[in-house]
């Protein structure tokens, strides 16, 4: 008797979606108002949080912002990263809120990041390649 084959699937995971983090030691409504004021957008409060699990099975609610630009077909999501003791993203503890943009076609990184950088309640902002860093996989926006 023959030993059954195994067929190992690969795939390289596709990234819509550009992730900056903020630092600030304001609320995350304090700090989505102060979004709205400097990019012009209008992020409110989901109904819902963002509900993050790990490959461990672990899951954590965090607090989400969302706005959808219908002009210009770009999506805006602020989560923020620690709750209850656990990260939406564990590779950046210092790191308390990100700024997701799915499907960015208007925004040029470093301009985006400058006005950001401009917000009083923002004390640092970084650009992070979501390929870089591994918990990026089991984020999905919808």
């Amino acid at each position: 008797m023959t030993k059954p084959k195994k067929h190992i699937l690969n795939f390289d995971q596709v990234y819509d979606f550009q992730m900056i983090g903020i630092c600030s030691h304001h609320s995350d409504y304090r700090l989505a108002w102060g979004l709205n004021e400097q990019l012009n957008t209008h992020l409110e409060k989901a109904d819902e949080d963002y509900l993050s699990s790990s490959k461990k099975g672990v899951t954590s609610t965090h607090s989400k912002y969302y706005f959808k630009d219908e002009e210009n077909i770009i999506e805006y999501y602020l989560i923020k990263n620690k709750s209850l003791g656990k990260f939406l993203i564990p590779e950046k503890p210092t790191i308390d809120y990100f700024l997701f943009l799915y499907e960015n076609q208007i925004w040029e990184m470093e301009e985006l990041i400058d006005k950001l950088r401009s917000i009083p309640s923002v004390l640092g902002v970084f650009e992070f390649d979501p390929e870089e860093i591994d918990s990026t996989e089991h984020l999905a926006f919808n």
